[in-house]
């Protein structure tokens, strides 16, 4: 089987080479660009399965490529920044990145962040025909939300929504337990398969833009309910 193809994107020539080191170790194949003008270039001429995308860049930054990325792609982005802020990060999060590595970082767990983002992407283009055939089977409606989870289509009153893999994890996760809340440790340790550490908001802006998406008042959310001090559920 082929493996992924993988774009680096940073300005520093020594982060980007110690990062292909180790994902060539793991058997990818690597693309490097050194700012996001390069990359959207990168993007029109190869198939890539997954960015690796750092914030600070000179010409256009890692936040721009990200938006103009998700204007047509859907492959997981994981951010990178020598910035720690939670604003920062939330601002890397709510443009569609799937995850977000503050430097200096350790490699190994850069690699483990990709390879959940891979599987993850997988199962979400798993559009098989064998899939196709028992489509009704894995059909979920709520009120005028319906998430198909062989096909991973989301239709709202009958318009197509577009998901990341991440946001759709996270939505699937809460429509099939319906009435049960999730805390916001749990919802992040069965999406994410990773130990969950507090004050981290990842999971509150997924939350967010998921509902931005399906929610006609986010203010007033008909579909993901917040239980105060507890966590999120969806109703039954």
């Amino acid at each position: 089987m082929d493996k992924e193809n993988i774009l680096i994107v940073d300005d520093d020539k020594e982060i980007r080479n110690l990062i292909e080191i180790y994902l060539k170790n793991e058997g990818y194949n690597t693309i490097k660009a050194k700012d996001g003008i390069e990359a959207l270039s990168v993007l029109q001429n190869n198939e890539v399965d997954l960015i690796i995308l750092d914030i600070m860049m000179p010409n256009m930054d890692g936040i721009e490529v990200c938006m103009k990325v998700r204007e047509e792609r859907e492959m997981p982005i994981i951010m990178l920044s020598a910035k720690s802020e939670d604003m920062d990060k939330i601002l890397g999060l709510t443009t569609g990145a799937d995850d977000y590595v503050t430097k200096p970082f350790n490699p190994l767990e850069l690699i483990a962040r990709v390879k959940s983002q891979l599987r993850r992407y997988k199962k979400f283009n798993n559009n098989s025909a064998d899939e196709q055939d028992i489509q009704t089977e894995g059909v979920m409606e709520i009120e005028d939300l319906m998430i198909n989870t062989n096909t991973h289509e989301i239709l709202v009153d009958g318009k197509d929504i577009k998901l990341t893999p991440t946001e759709f994890s996270i939505l699937e996760l809460l429509a099939e337990n319906r009435g049960i809340v999730f805390s916001i440790r749990k919802i992040y340790e069965a999406v994410w398969k990773e130990e969950f550490f507090e004050n981290d908001n990842t999971v509150m802006v997924h939350i967010r833009k998921i509902r931005e998406k399906i929610e006609e008042d986010t203010r007033k959310p008909k579909y993901i309910k917040t239980v105060w001090g507890v966590g999120y559920k969806i109703d039954k």
